[in-house]
């Protein structure tokens, strides 16, 4: 029998539409629910494509002994974070601020006033490596909500006080080309001079630092700035990270060296990492730039590419139940797709063995070098990809999320133009008459849409900024002078709605829900924050108009967050 969530538009929240657990979507009405019956809520926040997330759903989730427990002493609330940022980043610091690290999924315990007094991520179904069981977890914290109320309001009380007053440090010095200077020195102290890339496993692809770097590089002529970024694009590039025979990145490596992927494949990821191969082949001409910048833009199109012209979220990492198997080949595979001689020559290529680098023998693709037959690498590559296709495929997450088609428009627009790619401009330019046609309601821009509907959530800064940088790219690739007036009005409402007073802006507009604290936080993560994606906009926009306005605004902040 389906829950509450049958009624939901996310398919993260979909896939627990048939859980025994009587879930509700965040709304004032669970709230009102756990006043009602003077329970806790049980705040579970994930995403579609969270390898973790399915495992604790099916240990845990789907078992009607433990969701019984949670429906008789818990009002339960499952989020998805792609489409409430703002949900999950109030209480993803709550989580960081309570254990020391975060993570999906995010499992909390909140006072029916939305404070939180208990914080963690996944939980096994059994005590498992010194971790305690799930249900362990529920009936302890049960017990205190009962037995020591006083102790859980406190904490409750404490947690909320430090979410409420965390902001922005001053800062007014300006910047200055000593501090670029000084952050390629400290990314050159934790640069992996052996396998590329920035500190110890996991590894994920450090889209914004390698922008940085070949910015810096390509301004000051930086050779260090220059050997970290292209050291690292091309051992990325090479792994198993990337997909050697459909493109696209992976979220990221377990290992050093770029090999064994957590593999699901996300939009904001390889929109991203598009625009910084097309920027590293425009500066170097290293063709390997050129390469992956195709097959990646080529995956956007083809995989992510939804009908009504958006793109989807992501690519889940599982398939058939278990993680990978969609990707990773065993030498008899290859020699049974492709023959005896070429499939002993691909697995000498892709470093595919006998013991495997990855599960069961398996083994992640890896293309260390070209091959010396680039013919014979293309008609085995089309063979592979014709029998992988007959495979089951991951899932598909596609809802639409604004803030992250803005990233790919602008990527796409850009990779048109330099690579005489005209079928990649025309990508961007639906995927941006999407977002307005569906996702823009007035000046207001709404966060997530499926299937050409709009969902009800707000949009978020990310959003407002990341769409108006998208307009702006466009405007360079086809001329058309309306992007620039749409872009206009996305930062002006951005500049009105979430401004905090002192330079700085809140994640979350003034008129939007509000949540135990308002977000603020500028920092980036594995795809731009919305402080720093609107300082972009905005100087985008100031350089093609001259607004004074809105340069003003973006110096003021950047003063702001300077350390």
């Amino acid at each position: 029998m389906a829950n509450r969530l049958a009624d939901a538009t996310s398919p993260y929240l979909l896939q627990h539409a048939d859980n025994p657990v009587d879930w509700w979507e965040w709304s004032p009405e669970a709230f009102d629910d756990a006043r009602r019956r003077d329970l806790p809520v049980l705040l579970s926040v994930g995403y579609a494509a969270c390898h973790w997330c399915h495992v604790m759903a099916h240990e845990s989730f789907e078992d009607a002994g433990t969701a019984a427990y949670m429906n008789e002493h818990f009002v339960n609330v499952k989020v998805d974070r792609e489409e409430r940022p703002d949900v999950d980043a109030v209480y993803m610091q709550a989580t960081t601020a309570m254990t020391g690290q975060g993570g999906w999924p995010m499992t909390l315990l909140l006072t029916p006033d939305g404070a939180p007094f208990f914080a963690g991520t996944y939980f096994p179904d059994q005590p498992r490596h010194g971790q305690p069981a799930f249900r362990q977890v529920l009936e302890a914290l049960s017990d205190a909500w009962r037995a020591r109320r006083d102790e859980v309001t406190k904490v409750a009380g404490e947690v909320a006080g430090h979410l409420q007053t965390t902001g922005l440090p001053a800062g007014e010095a300006p910047l200055d080309e000593d501090l670029l200077a000084g952050a390629v020195g400290a990314l050159a102290g934790e640069y992996d001079g052996q396998a590329g890339g920035f500190g110890g496993a996991p590894k994920f692809p450090p889209s914004m630092v390698l922008e940085f770097l070949l910015r810096h590089a390509a301004r000051t002529g930086s050779p260090q700035a220059a050997n970290m970024s292209g050291a690292t694009l091309h051992a990325m590039a090479r792994g198993g990270l990337y997909d050697q025979l459909g493109g696209g990145f992976a979220r990221y490596s377990v290992d050093r060296g770029w090999v064994v992927p957590h593999f699901e494949k996300m939009l904001y990821d390889n929109a991203q990492l598009l625009g910084v191969y097309t920027r590293w082949w425009r500066q170097s001409g290293d063709p390997l730039g050129e390469r992956v910048a195709r097959e990646t833009a080529d995956f956007l199109i083809g995989e992510l590419g939804t009908a009504e012209g958006g793109f989807a979220s992501a690519l889940d990492a599982d398939s058939e139940g278990e993680e990978g198997r969609f990707y990773v080949w065993t030498p008899a595979q290859l020699v049974e797709v492709l023959g005896e001689d070429d499939g002993r020559w691909a697995a000498a290529l892709l470093d595919v063995t006998e013991a495997g680098t990855f599960e069961h023998g398996a083994s992640t693709l890896q293309l260390r070098t070209d091959p010396d037959d680039p013919s014979r690498w293309a008609a085995v590559r089309a063979r592979l990809l014709d029998a992988r296709a007959m495979r089951v495929r991951p899932a598909r997450d596609d809802k639409v999320v604004a803030a992250w088609n803005g990233l790919a428009v602008s990527s796409l627009a850009e990779a048109g133009v330099l690579l005489h790619e005209p079928a990649y401009v025309d990508a961007a330019v639906r995927a941006a008459r999407l977002l307005v046609d569906v996702h823009l309601d007035g000046e207001r821009l709404l966060r997530v849409s499926r299937d050409g509907v709009a969902g009800r959530h707000a949009g978020v800064l990310e959003d407002y900024a990341a769409v108006a940088g998208g307009f702006l790219a466009l405007l360079s690739a086809t001329g058309d002078p309306s992007w620039l007036d749409r872009a206009r009005v996305l930062l002006d409402r951005a500049l009105d709605a979430f401004d905090a007073g002192d330079g700085g802006w809140y994640d979350t507009a003034a008129d939007a829900e509000s949540l135990v604290a308002r977000p603020q936080d500028p920092t980036d993560n594995a795809s731009p924050s919305g402080h720093s994606a609107l300082v972009h906009a905005l100087v985008g926009y100031a350089a093609l108009t001259g607004s004074g306005r809105h340069r003003d605004a973006a110096e003021a902040s950047l003063r702001r967050v300077r350390p």
